[in-house]
């Protein structure tokens, strides 16, 4: 049976954290019901609560379902989510919000809600990046550009233009021919935590990292042309050398950065996350979309191109443990000490 850490339990409920609902009930004695961590309900005395693994697990210790918060119906929810996920993916064109949500059985708005809370985009946006990141696939096997455009499941070779080139950050043809014509700039920020590279296209931000220098850079974007900074870049990499520093929370810097959909949605779930906080990996899956997905979102974490913009630092393992991180557990440690003012 998984063990729950009472103490944290306790305190996600006492905040009605939304973002553990589906990880543990909280039962509750005097009144013999179960519920879910964000129940808007009064709370009970913490010696009356105690927290169970599932519903499952509160119906076999004599417990009933909180009629209020309705605890059964997040399991009810994920698979929903789930299953339009899979409709999206296996539809060769997109799907209308009406017929999307009327195949997992909920009203329009309410499911549109629901996506959006489970994965962080819409899923109209969902299909969006599902859409490009086929394009992005299908440009690098096919020659003709229009062809990998049909593939990827646009109708139209303008919708992609209107869409899928702007999340791509690039050109169609530029992309095809491996990012060649796409102009990065680069500079090393010195920080107190080591040389930090710092590079951009004109849309935003493409690479942060530690002890990484030019050579490196122009490996990993072997066909851009990769030139020194300008001026625009020494205010990026300003604002870059505040979060590192932890004078700035800002979250708003231009990205140009391109993953799977569920990689792009694991980044997108951890800007979200405020400065001073932490979360598992289970909870960083969870927020993403993919509850159980936990090793993956491990992996998205370790591919994040941005150190510190898109703070994977943040994330710990469940039992406390700091876990890995990709620049140095070293500056991962210093890093969360800063942010939470230690």
């Amino acid at each position: 049976m998984t063990t729950i850490d009472q103490d944290a339990a306790w305190a996600a409920f006492a905040a009605r954290d939304r973002r553990h609902d589906g990880q543990f009930v909280a039962a509750v004695r005097s009144t013999g019901i179960y519920c879910r961590p964000s129940c808007p309900a009064r709370h009970p005395r913490r010696e009356n609560v105690c927290f169970l693994p599932d519903g499952a697990a509160a119906r076999a210790a004599g417990f009933r379902a909180c009629l209020r918060c309705t605890p059964d119906a997040v399991a009810r929810d994920s698979r929903a989510v789930a299953a339009a996920i899979e409709a999206i993916t296996a539809a060769a064109s997109p799907l209308p919000l009406a017929e999307l949500a009327a195949r997992v059985g909920y009203a329009p708005h309410h499911f549109q809600r629901l996506f959006t809370r489970a994965t962080g985009v819409s899923p109209a946006a969902y299909a969006r990046a599902l859409r490009a990141e086929r394009a992005g696939s299908a440009l690098q096997r096919e020659r003709s550009v229009t062809a990998a455009i049909y593939d990827a499941g646009y109708g139209a070779a303008s919708r992609f233009y209107a869409e899928g080139a702007q999340r791509l950050g690039m050109t169609p043809s530029a992309w095809a021919r491996g990012g060649a014509g796409v102009t990065i700039r680069w500079t090393i920020a010195a920080t107190t935590l080591g040389p930090l590279l710092v590079a951009a296209t004109d849309r935003g931000l493409c690479r942060v990292a530690f002890d990484e220098d030019e050579a490196a850079l122009a490996a990993r974007f072997p066909q851009a042309e990769v030139t020194p900074g300008d001026a625009s870049l020494a205010t990026l990499a300003a604002a870059v050398v505040a979060l590192v520093e932890g004078r700035s929370q800002d979250t708003t810097l231009p990205l140009d950065v391109r993953g799977t959909a569920f990689q792009e949605a694991v980044w997108q779930a951890l800007r979200a996350i405020p400065s001073g906080e932490t979360r598992s990996y289970a909870e960083l899956a969870a927020a993403a979309g993919r509850p159980g997905a936990t090793r993956a979102a491990g992996t998205a974490c370790g591919s994040n191109p941005l150190a510190v913009v898109v703070p994977c630092h943040r994330i710990t393992r469940s039992d406390g443990g700091l876990g890995g991180y990709a620049w140095g557990v070293a500056r991962k440690r210093a890093l969360l000490a800063r942010e939470s003012g230690d």
